[in-house]
């Protein structure tokens, strides 16, 4: 399965998984950690461990600090 995968602020990137991928999988390639990031379909926040169901997926890194 193709996936393109939009990082806010960053680069676009087509990510190629396995049919059984789930959205953390599309992430590993990107060097990005699901504890790091939010993953949005449709402006909508999905867990990572969900089966990928979107050919378009958006990112957005979480911002840390005090």
């Amino acid at each position: 399965m193709d996936v393109t995968v939009e990082v806010a602020g960053e680069e676009t990137h087509e990510v190629t998984v396995a049919e059984d991928a789930t959205y953390a999988d599309l992430l590993a390639p990107l060097d990005l950690s699901p504890h790091a990031v939010s993953v949005l379909v449709d402006e909508r926040t999905v867990p990572t461990n969900q089966p990928v169901e979107s050919d378009h997926v958006r990112v957005v890194r979480l911002i840390k600090g005090g």
